[in-house]
């Protein structure tokens, strides 16, 4: 008996040393990781690494001589052309994103269009984003909100929010001071005609906007209203008659390709439309239930010529657009109505502006969940969820394993004690509840870095606990 359970012991240490070492490949080069995935950096970086390889920044010199031509998609049809896009395909070019406000964020997004701007054929109506993913939820600018100022940004139904956030400006330095900035640059008039200079206007809003905290920001643009003087406050917050208002009204589609002319209005409306953008696959008609990433978005618009804004002072509906008409659309109406109903009538943008002055967020959970239950005792420990899966974007997997059959199938009584385990499947375990992570498998081996850790202890201490009265 003892010489089968220390046979067992060898058999299964044998095992998880060979998964291990299989799980051990040798560094890869920069930017890729050790088992070939490309790991994401920014474009400023990635360019680096491209020009410390001669093939790849050959060909990403290639490319931009390609796209700097005048019939781009006469060049892209170039051979020498599609060959050097296919090469950078393969780089951590092709992978790399921009952070909104980061300190070489111009130069960022040069970068990744000049990959990208190669890849579509013609205009696309939607296009991905360059930012990096908003991971944060509108619970933490609630919960800073309240820490800076002392209040709840929906405390009182008597108060006038946008006031109190206005109030609240004024006791941040930071935020004081680039306010004050914007509102006196865009309320200076001008001696000729023009009441004031919009592109200083807009460089100062987009100040105030990319380096004041959310917390700040927000409370300002979204505060919720119930009179026509609190929307009317809130309405002119950018002071519309200068970075706002025209004395005519653009086509839609011109101010359009007017703004992705520029890099960075073009980089802020592709995330507008990549966060804001309606879905009927949520709960709350926004990508990934996410309304922090939606209003983030919107306000990374504000100081650019597709500057959204609220069209009037209601205080029972709430209606944003740029300063544009479909007027003159001809053959392109459709497109131009379709594009100006992403702002107009957006249920997601609409939700989370509601969301946010209600002082509300989303909690994705299954509707009704079934009753978490404790099966027999076992000698292993239920694995800890990580802090915040009550804020995670994904809806978990309802599906679970025959442990989790329900207590009344297995004719047990429900566990009444303060520590309830939960029950969720391998596959939950290994990914869902941690997005960040990923699980590399061995698929001929059939085990894992995560699989191994997890079945060693189990088995080394079951033997050894049978020899114990032996010893």
């Amino acid at each position: 008996m003892i010489l089968a359970n220390a046979f067992c012991i060898v058999l299964f240490v044998d095992e998880m040393l060979r998964c291990l070492g299989a799980a051990a490949p040798p560094p890869g080069p920069a930017g890729q990781d050790p088992r070939g995935w490309r790991v994401p950096v920014d474009c400023v970086r990635a360019n680096e690494l491209c020009a410390g390889e001669p093939g790849c920044s050959a060909r990403y010199r290639t490319l931009r001589q390609c796209l700097a031509g005048r019939d781009r998609n006469t060049m892209l049809a170039n051979k020498e052309c599609q060959a050097a896009l296919e090469v950078l395909q393969e780089s951590p070019l092709y992978d790399c994103r921009c952070k909104r406000g980061m300190k070489k964020e111009l130069q960022c997004l040069q970068i990744y269009w000049s990959i990208h701007l190669g890849l579509t054929e013609g205009e696309e109506f939607y296009e991905a984003s360059p930012y990096e993913p908003v991971t944060s939820r509108l619970s933490d600018i609630f919960r800073l909100a309240s820490i800076f100022s002392g209040m709840d940004p929906a405390a009182s139904s008597k108060s006038n929010h946008c006031l109190d956030a206005a109030k609240a400006c004024n006791l941040n330095d930071n935020c004081k001071r680039l306010r004050s900035g914007y509102i006196s640059t865009c309320s200076r008039e001008l001696a000729g005609a023009e009441p004031c200079s919009r592109r200083k206007c807009h460089k100062a809003l987009r100040q105030f906007f990319d380096r004041v905290p959310g917390e700040f920001t927000f409370r300002l643009l979204f505060c919720s209203c119930k009179d026509r003087a609190c929307a009317e406050r809130r309405r002119q917050t950018i002071v519309p008659s200068c970075s706002y208002e025209d004395k005519e009204k653009p086509n839609c589609l011109d101010l359009r390709g007017t703004c992705r002319a520029d890099h960075l209005c073009r980089s802020r409306l592709a995330d507008f439309h990549t966060n804001c953008q309606a879905t009927f696959q949520s709960l709350t008609s926004c990508p990934g239930d996410n309304y922090q990433a939606c209003l983030g978005s919107y306000a990374g618009l504000i100081g650019f010529d597709m500057t959204p804004n609220y069209v009037d002072a209601s205080t029972t509906s709430i209606t944003i657009s740029p300063w544009c008409s479909c007027k003159g659309s001809g053959n392109m109406e459709e497109e131009c109505e379709k594009f100006l109903r992403d702002f107009t009538e957006n249920p997601c943008l609409r939700n989370a502006i509601q969301a946010f002055g209600n002082g509300s967020d989303v909690s994705v959970a299954p509707k009704n969940p079934s009753p978490p239950v404790t099966v027999p005792p076992r000698a292993e420990k239920s694995p800890a969820l990580p802090d915040d899966v009550n804020d995670s974007n994904t809806i978990y997997d309802t599906s679970v394993g025959p442990a989790c059959t329900p207590a009344q199938e297995q004719g047990l009584k429900p566990n009444k004690s303060k520590e309830q385990s939960l029950c969720y499947s391998e596959t939950q375990l290994t990914t869902d509840t941690m997005p960040d992570q990923k699980t590399f498998v061995d698929q001929k081996g059939g085990c894992s870095r995560h699989r191994a850790g997890r079945i060693l202890l189990p088995v080394l201490l079951g033997p050894i606990l049978l020899l114990a009265p032996g010893l």
